[in-house]
């Protein structure tokens, strides 16, 4: 049976990184051949040496995967957008702000068109299609993303 200074000479290590090296591989050298313990060795070299073990805060194999979504998630934003299916927010809001523009102006005409064609409206009937306008303005213009955001989910 071997001591930890034993396996730490046949291994080139210190007593106490032998210490811990069994401790973190969960080898009782009490019961284990120094065989046993160099084998384990080996293979926690191996994983270490292919990014599949880590024994600090930092885990190679998980980082490597986040970048590697991270990078995926990239590549569809970017087809996405050759695909045409999405557009800069400034580029949308520019588009809506005209878009509210030109209807605002149909709106606004709609009241002086309505008189024209029936004259015999009264101008309380007149009043009360333009108060239902200007809430639909209002309304229209008061929508936030967070808004259609809550609308989508619901």
């Amino acid at each position: 049976m071997p001591t930890q200074q034993t396996i730490a000479e046949h291994l080139d290590l210190s007593q106490p990184t032998v210490s811990d090296l069994l401790q973190r591989l969960g080898i009782d050298w009490r019961k284990s051949t120094i065989d046993d313990v160099r084998v384990a060795y080996i293979r926690h070299l191996r994983e270490q040496a292919a990014g599949r073990f880590s024994d600090g805060p930092l885990d190679l194999m998980n980082e490597r995967a986040r970048l590697a979504k991270e990078q995926a998630d990239r590549l569809e934003l970017q087809n996405a957008q050759t695909r045409k299916e999405l557009a800069p927010i400034v580029l949308i809001e520019q588009v809506l702000a005209k878009a509210g523009v030109r209807v605002a102006g149909i709106l606004d005409a709609i009241p002086g068109m309505i008189r024209r064609r029936s004259p015999s409206l009264s101008s309380s009937d007149l009043d009360c299609i333009s108060a239902e306008i200007s809430k639909a303005r209002n309304l229209a213009a008061s929508i936030s993303l967070n808004d259609l955001e809550s609308e989508g989910q619901s």
